[in-house]
């Protein structure tokens, strides 16, 4: 499994967030689940996790 990364800034938000979190996959679920239920106002379901593991995108390597 690759590494993936999480990018608020692909998505419409209130305060213009841009935070990027990479990592591999579960552990970038749970982060980003914590940032969104903190910084977003979203609440911790199953649905709101399935939703942002469904958005994950594979990291692309800088060098």
């Amino acid at each position: 499994m690759g590494r993936k990364v999480a990018a608020c800034r692909d998505f419409p938000s209130d305060n213009g967030c841009t935070l990027a979190i990479p990592g591999e996959e579960d552990e970038v679920v749970v982060a980003t689940t914590q940032h969104a239920v903190s910084a977003h106002g979203h609440e911790d379901t199953d649905e709101v996790r399935g939703w942002l593991r469904q958005n994950l995108k594979d990291e692309v390597p800088t060098q």
